[in-house]
């Protein structure tokens, strides 16, 4: 692998321009002619080879975007799951005072976004259901902008920042699980219920290596599926069972898998799914389905929603003495990290395509029409304003230096 190669990747944006392109390259298959139809063909292929016979009987199979959004996501969310854990234990989420600050921007971005959806889309019953479209954060692409100012960013807005996304990833997975399962599958629930035990009593034995928990976790995966529970959840429980032993980097299960998903989840797994869902047909499209419902309600939810309820509520709490503003931070800097956290992507498709239980192509063309804007305009103005906050800073030049900014 060539050395320029080696930097790209180690760089901490590398992840979201390489989810960017990958979208841009769903786009562009997605309005070409015949790579269009090529494109639509290669999704929906029916992985499962379910007959007509099968497909009249009610059988819809399970096609290559089945098996990205429900089996390679669950990948994702297994990584996210170890993050969470980790962070839990020994990490900001450890440290209640540090938790704070951000917990309530994440909550404020949850809420906000979700009522200006609810505003445009109250009326409407096939559309209500997405309201938890524009409430997520794409971490990948908004630490990925603020990573490009390099050290001229403090520490302390990078750490709010990741803090803030990871408590915002453990909504979602709440949200998931309450809100977009249905037809529960009571058997399938109780294996499940089987495997996590299974999982727990290999933690509690000491057992480190990976492989038994992978195994369980693969049979855990197919009930949580066969459960009527949105499969991806799968990933997280199975993450929450990963021992952790603090202190011991060497024999540390929790350590060694976050390490070995990290790039896989980072260059192969979210670009495959932006590919995979960022793809919408532009043909025909004017302002009026720009003025769609759909459209506005997420992207302005992104937008203006994540803005209002971050900052607005972070503003609140640090005037009402509860928290303190980030060391080293400004109000401005402050407010751009709050519109950065509008580039919702790779969630809010996510949780689009639950939400679109009827399987409207005008429900799936708007609501992706709503987050690519939204999100873009989010990165482009988030990406000025950032620019403006930290102009005539000077980059702190090693990370002693930022231990002391955040002391």
């Amino acid at each position: 692998m060539s050395k320029a190669i080696k930097e790209f990747i180690k760089m901490e944006s590398a992840g979201g321009i390489v989810l960017g392109i990958a979208a841009i390259f769903a786009l562009i298959f997605s309005n070409l002619g015949a790579t269009s139809e090529t494109y639509q063909h290669f999704i929906h292929f029916d992985l499962s080879f379910a007959g007509e016979e099968a497909h009249a009987a009610g059988h819809h199979g399970f096609s290559v975007h089945h098996f990205i959004n429900d089996a390679l996501m669950a990948i994702f969310f297994l990584l996210v799951g170890l993050e969470i854990k980790r962070e839990m234990l020994e990490g900001e989420l450890s440290n209640i005072s540090q938790v704070i600050l951000p917990a309530v921007g994440a909550i404020g971005g949850l809420i906000m976004p979700a009522l200006i959806f609810y505003g445009f889309t109250y009326d409407k019953p096939d559309y209500v259901g997405g309201w938890a479209i524009p409430a997520a954060t794409d971490i990948a692409f908004a630490v990925g902008v603020v990573s490009l100012f390099g050290k001229r960013v403090p520490l302390s807005i990078k750490v709010f920042l990741l803090t803030l996304a990871i408590i915002d990833d453990l909504c979602a997975i709440v949200i998931i699980a309450l809100f977009y399962s249905s037809n529960i599958n009571l058997a399938a629930l109780v294996g499940a219920a089987v495997c996590l035990v299974v999982l727990f009593a290999i933690n509690k034995a000491k057992v480190i290596k990976i492989t038994p928990y992978m195994i369980v976790g693969l049979i855990l995966w197919f009930l949580v599926f066969k459960s009527g529970l949105h499969a991806t959840l799968a990933g997280v429980l199975l993450a929450f069972a990963i021992p952790l032993r603090t202190g011991d980097k060497e024999h540390n299960p929790l350590h060694k898998l976050e390490h070995l998903l990290h790039y896989p989840v980072s260059f192969i797994v979210l670009p495959i799914f932006a590919f995979a869902n960022a793809g919408v047909s532009l043909e025909g499209l004017g302002l009026d389905d720009l003025k769609h419902p759909l459209s506005m309600g997420s992207a302005l939810g992104l937008l203006i929603g994540k803005q209002i309820g971050i900052f607005g509520t972070c503003f609140v709490v640090i005037k009402a003495g509860w928290a303190k503003l980030p060391s080293g931070a400004t109000w401005f800097q402050m407010y751009a990290v709050s519109i950065l956290c509008g580039i919702g992507f790779t969630m809010s498709l996510f949780i689009a395509g639950l939400a679109n239980t009827e399987k409207l192509e005008s429900f799936d063309t708007a609501s992706k029409l709503g987050v690519l804007s939204g999100s873009i305009i989010a990165a482009v103005l988030g990406y000025i304003v950032m620019s403006m906050a930290i102009r005539g800073k000077e980059p702190i030049e090693n990370e002693e230096e930022a231990e002391k900014v955040e002391a």
